[in-house]
Order: structure tokens, then sequence, then C-alpha cells
């Protein structure tokens, strides 16, 4: 039986759960992922302010991890960081040293 994670709501209507998003693996969706280079990482931030599915989270020192349970592969942390510290990979893949 499918298991369905999104709920018919009439136009106009207000949805009474927040939070709906937290519950679905968005990053299963992704054909590329990103992979983070600590040591190029200048800690400038721009991709943790850029992210648009909150997917990327500040940690100690000012680096950075990347959620990849919500992670949709878009590519605009690797497109805005300016020191290539963030590399768009193939799902399944390793990054090549």
């Amino acid at each position: 039986m499918p298991v369905h994670t999104w709920k018919d709501v009439k136009p106009g209507a207000v949805v009474d759960e927040t939070g709906g998003a937290r519950k679905t693996r968005t990053g299963d969706w992704r054909s590329q992922r990103p992979v983070y280079d600590k040591e190029k990482c200048t800690k400038c931030g721009l991709c943790y302010l850029y992210c648009p599915d909150a997917a990327i989270k500040r940690v100690g020192e000012g680096h950075i991890e990347i959620d990849y349970y919500f992670c949709k592969g878009c590519g605009i942390c690797s497109v805005e960081c300016p020191v290539d510290a963030i590399t768009m990979v193939k799902e399944g893949k390793e990054k090549k040293e």
C-alpha cells in the first residue's frame, strides 16, 4: 500500500499542520549531492544563506554540515561558494580526491 505524503486541500484553505516537510524525506529526490571540503572552506556562510531547503547547518568553528535527509541536490550551495569548497557529484558516487 503506497504511503501518501501530500494532503488534498481546497483552494484558499488553510492547512492546520505545521512542520509537515520535516516528516518527509525529500533528499531522496536528488540525482546529485553536494560534497563539502572542509579544508577549502573559508567559513563565509554563503552556502548556508542560499540553501532553499535549510539543509545546510552551521556547526562548531563556523564549518557546515549538509543534511542529506532534506538536500534536494539543487547545487545552489556549490554555485554560491566563492572558493569551490562544495562540489556536486552524481548520487551514489564518491568524490575523487
